[in-house]
């Protein structure tokens, strides 16, 4: 039954698990379900999009997404730098907690051992004191026999990893002081009230083998969290990597996942899906009973021309054809990959673009039965939630 990012919302909130992952394609709808769902947990207005650690006690959720890169702002005025918009989470992790290094140290594990950021500090008086605080990172980049750029600009995916860096230091402190079950034992009080942690795919530019390696250090953060009945951290972890729901569902012994779809009329679904193909990663055979589905209840729409192409690139990725477009039978492939480049990139209003034209819904039948001739689509499902 479809839903709004609101009602889903609430549905995360009343499940009672340790750990939700969801799947869904990029533009489904995942940050905005994020957003939604700390502003359901939290009445405090989000900072620079999201919540942080800060000097209130009461916080119930931190979560990371793209709102979450707003807090680094370039300033290329001159040398390039990393200016840190003032904002309560930077200012715990690195000032307060002096985490600078492990950022650092955690940054060159996953991206280059030569490129080195170096956090800037400033001297601020509050109330009469002298705070140090860091509010800028410049970067470098150690070139071999002594020859070192200083001051460089990093790429977009080096900038991600680099804030998600700085989160995962957070969260790994934070999960040590939250493990510690008697609130006045603990070396820090300001995470008593913190419900969830929520994860909207953390870094999505790292090679295969890094992006395990990372999913299996957030997973072994998870697992070392405490978690009994109701009490303790809660996790909501949403990514379009199959390679990273994949690991995570492993390496925490999941039963079941979530995928994330969203309909025409802009609704949603979270469906639950159990079993043993969440560990291959099957969401090919999920996608097809899905298209299979709209065409025997003659409800095709616009998103399954998106869901077709995206079931012929994962058939092409695997069977080593350089071209989606390559599966397409040849008397009908210019028309066929007509409407599916059009409906699933158009940028026209729902009002503007009409509902699908029987022969293009009769072609979604037709394209779908093509790809059986391939074999890849034939494996039959081992659970009932395909």
């Amino acid at each position: 039954m479809s839903k709004t990012l609101a009602e889903l919302a609430q549905q995360l909130k009343e499940t009672n698990k340790k750990v939700q992952l969801i799947y869904a394609f990029n533009g489904t709808g995942k940050t905005r379900l994020s957003r939604e769902f700390t502003q359901l947990i939290t009445s405090q207005p989000l900072e620079h999009g999201h919540v942080v650690a800060g000097e209130a006690v009461g916080h119930k959720i931190l979560y990371y997404n793209a709102y979450t890169e707003d807090l680094f702002v370039w300033n290329n005025d001159g040398e390039p730098k990393l200016k840190i918009q003032p904002n309560s989470f930077t200012d715990w992790i690195l000032n307060e907690q002096g985490q600078d290094q492990n950022v650092i140290n955690y940054f060159q594990h996953f991206s280059n051992g030569k490129l080195t950021p170096r956090f800037n500090a400033e001297y601020t008086n509050h109330d009469g004191i002298r705070v140090k605080v860091f509010s800028e990172v410049t970067f470098s980049f150690q070139r071999g026999n002594d020859e070192r750029s200083d001051k460089i600009k990093i790429s977009k995916g080096e900038e991600s990893h680099f804030i998600w860096s700085i989160f995962y230091t957070l969260l790994d402190l934070v999960i040590g002081i939250t493990n510690v079950p008697e609130l006045s034992e603990r070396e820090s009080n300001q995470f008593d009230h913190l419900q969830y942690i929520y994860i909207d795919d953390p870094v999505s530019s790292l090679d295969d083998n890094h992006l395990i390696e990372l999913a299996v250090g957030l997973a072994t953060l998870i697992k070392n969290s405490y978690f009994h009945g109701k009490e303790g951290v809660k996790f909501i972890i949403s990514t379009h990597s199959a390679i990273f729901y994949n690991v995570l569902y492993n390496e925490l012994g999941l039963k079941s996942g979530l995928i994330l779809s969203q309909f025409d009329d802009g609704t949603y679904q979270l469906e639950e899906k159990k079993g043993d193909s969440n560990k291959s990663f099957s969401y090919h055979l999920h996608i097809k009973n899905n298209i299979k589905n709209a065409i025997e209840q003659k409800s095709v729409q616009r998103y399954h021309f998106a869901l077709l192409r995206n079931l012929y690139e994962k058939t092409a990725n695997f069977l080593g054809y350089e071209r989606w477009s390559d599966l397409l039978p040849g008397d009908k492939s210019a028309y066929a990959k007509r409407i599916m480049n059009f409906y699933p990139h158009n940028t026209l209003s729902n009002e503007e673009i009409a509902e699908p034209t029987e022969p293009e819904k009769e072609m979604v039948r037709y394209l779908l039965d093509n790809l059986n001739n391939y074999g890849y689509l034939t494996q039959k499902a081992e659970n009932d939630a395909l």
